[in-house]
Parts: C-alpha cells; structure tokens; sequence
C-alpha cells in the first residue's frame, strides 16, 4: 500500500501495490438501547443535562445513526452482464464520495473514490460500484484498509485481480485537532493484476482518477 498525506495531494506519482480477493468482514452487531445509556452518560460528563430542552431526544437520534451507518447493505449481489467484446478495455468510474469514521479519533473523514478494471468478458453493473464503496465506508476504519477491502472485494466480484482503486480522504481528525491542517488530503492506491504489471494501463488509470478527483 503506497499513501501520500500533506495540503492537497495528488495521485501522480503514486507506486502501484498488489492486491488479492477476499471476502467482505460483515459489519458489528449493534445495540441500540445500550448505546443511548452510553451517549445520556456522555452528556452528563461532559457537564450537560440530558433532560433539558434540546437534549432530549438526542441519545436516541444518536443510537438510531451508529445503528443505520453501523448496518450497511450487505445483501446486495453484483450484477454483471456479459460483453465479450470489450475485453481488454479499461473502465474507470469516479465521483463516488463517501463517508466513514477513523477508528482512532472516531471522527469523520470523507473519502472520494475511484475504481478502475479491465472487463474479461462481462462488466459490471455500474450502481454496484457505490454499494462496495458505500459497504466499506460504513464502519470504523483507516482509509488504507478501506482502500484495499474495496479493490478485494471488486476482484473477487469480477474474478480477476486487474483491479486498480484510489482514495483522496478528508480527515477530521487532522482537520479539526492536532495540527488542524484543513487542507490537508490522503491520497491511497490499492492495484493489481495488470494494474501493477502494465504500466501504461496503470498511467492511463491515474490519469483519469486525477481528472475524476480535480472535477469534484
């Protein structure tokens, strides 16, 4: 895994990394009426009153989010449709923007995304894309991982390893404490197959990642 972090980062330049299929970890199970005991005790030391005005109904607004982004859709299956004929072409899809929590600071960080493969004989339904990234994103991670569990997962769906992903993320965590550098950006490249044999397919890849990334 090559990353790069600093003020606006690009993708250029970017050394390209093996990556194998596995399957998706399942997401944690939730419990929702502990988790608002948790968040009424957490208002209390930090000097509220979880009874007041306002507050009221927080810890279970609260519980009901972790439980939706905590429960993504694991049940979606890929669609696929066969296309014999375009073997060998290289199709990028971008503009997939998510979110997801660092499992440091538990703050947010939004993660643009794109992926890349090389169609053998059927491409994939285009929608699917958004729901692998969408599937990852919904959990307490670190972009690397996040990176690598979204092309794994595109590779075991196609059943090829010419799967090539990068990540541009936005951290809170180093937006809003530490250093609090708000233009600071984490860019990820998670590659494969001929991805990482070819390097004119992996050039042609970032180039149109970069470009996918600048329009945004």
């Amino acid at each position: 895994m090559i990353h790069k972090t600093g003020p606006s980062s690009s993708l250029a330049g970017l050394t390209v990394a093996a990556s194998s299929a596995a399957p998706a970890m399942p997401g944690p199970h939730i419990n929702t009426r502990r988790v608002r005991d948790l968040i009424s005790q957490l208002l209390v030391a930090l000097g509220e009153d979880p009874a007041r005005e306002g507050l009221t109904d927080t810890p279970e607004r609260v519980a009901s989010w972790w439980n939706t982004f905590l429960s993504p859709d694991n049940a979606s299956t890929a669609t696929c449709f066969t296309e014999s004929r375009l073997s060998g072409q290289l199709v990028v899809v971008g503009g997939m923007s998510v979110w997801s929590l660092c499992e440091h600071h538990m703050l947010p960080m939004n993660l643009q995304v794109t992926v890349g493969y090389v169609p053998a004989g059927k491409v994939v339904g285009l929608s699917k894309f958004g729901r692998i990234a969408q599937r990852h994103a919904g959990r307490l991670q670190v972009q690397e991982r996040f990176t690598r569990q979204v092309a794994e997962d595109l590779a075991g769906m196609i059943g090829s390893d010419d799967v090539a992903v990068a990540v541009r993320g936005t951290h809170l965590c180093m937006s809003m404490r530490g250093v609090r550098m708000e233009a600071a950006r984490t860019s990820s490249l998670q590659a494969g197959g001929r991805f990482g044999s070819d390097p004119v397919l992996s050039q042609q890849f970032l180039a149109l990642a970069h470009d996918n990334i600048r329009s945004e």
